[in-house]
C-alpha cells in the first residue's frame, strides 16, 4: 500500500514554500506541493488573502524533515537583528514557544532555546521530549462538545438542505495531523455518532424535499 502524503507545513507565499521544497529535494526527502489557494479574490487587492501552499511529506519523513528544519535555523539564528521581537519575551514565553513548537517556525523556537540557555535556563534534550510528548497528547484531546453545531446540523438537516449534510459529514470525517505525522479525528466519538446520523438525515430529507418539488 502506497503510503499517504500528509500536509507538513503550510505558506501564504509560494516563493516561501518552494524554498522549503528545494531544501528537502537537496536531502532527498520525497514532497508533493499543493496549491490550495482561493481561485478568486473576493478583496481584488492581489494580496495573500487566501493564498494557501501546502508541502506534504509521507509521516516517516516527518522527523527527518523537522530536524533538517531545526539544524538550518540554528545555523541562522546567529544574524537575527538586535530588535527581533522574540528577544523582547519573558522566560515563561519563551518557555511557551518552545512547549508549542507547532504553533512557531523553527528558527522562533531554536531561537527561544538559545535565549533560555544563555539565561541559565537551558532546556535539556529530554525535558524538550517530556514536552513533546505532553503536547502530542494535549492536541489528540478531542474539540469540546459541539452542541451548537449539532443542534444546527439537525435543523438544516431535516430541512433538506447541504448545510445539514456538510454538517454531518465533517463532524464524522474531519480530522487534524499532529506534530509527530499521526492523522487523528478532530471530534469525539459521541460528536461523530451524531454528525453520521445527520448525515443520514440530511440525505434522507433531501431526498424526500426534492421528491415533494417534483411532484408538486
Amino acid at each position: 500500500m502506497k503510503e499517504e502524503f500528509i500536509t507538513f507545513e503550510k505558506f501564504n507565499d509560494q516563493n516561501s514554500a518552494k524554498e522549503l521544497g528545494t531544501l528537502l529535494d537537496d536531502q532527498n526527502i520525497e514532497f508533493l506541493l499543493e496549491d490550495n489557494s482561493l481561485s478568486f479574490d473576493p478583496t481584488f487587492a492581489n494580496n495573500s488573502f487566501g493564498k494557501e501552499y501546502c508541502i506534504k511529506l509521507k509521516k516517516s519523513d516527518f522527523e527527518k524533515a523537522n530536524k533538517i528544519l531545526t539544524d538550518k535555523s540554528e545555523n541562522e539564528i546567529n544574524e537575527i537583528d538586535k530588535d527581533y521581537y522574540l528577544l523582547s519575551f519573558s522566560d515563561d514565553e519563551l518557555i511557551d514557544v518552545v512547549s508549542k513548537s507547532d504553533e512557531w517556525n523553527k528558527f522562533d523556537v531554536s531561537l527561544a532555546k538559545k535565549i533560555l540557555k544563555e539565561k541559565g535556563k537551558e532546556i535539556t534534550p529530554e525535558k524538550i521530549e517530556e514536552i513533546k510528548q505532553k503536547r502530542i497528547l494535549e492536541l489528540s484531546k478531542p474539540e469540546e462538545d459541539q452542541k451548537i453545531y449539532i443542534i444546527l446540523g439537525y435543523i438544516t438537516a431535516i430541512l433538506g438542505g447541504f448545510l445539514g449534510i456538510f454538517i454531518g459529514w465533517h463532524l464524522l470525517t474531519y480530522k487534524k495531523t499532529l506534530p509527530n505525522g499521526n492523522r487523528i479525528y478532530v471530534y469525539s466519538q459521541n460528536d461523530r455518532k451524531q454528525g453520521n446520523r445527520i448525515l443520514i438525515i440530511g440525505g434522507i430529507f433531501f431526498v424526500f424535499w426534492l421528491t415533494i418539488r417534483i411532484l408538486n
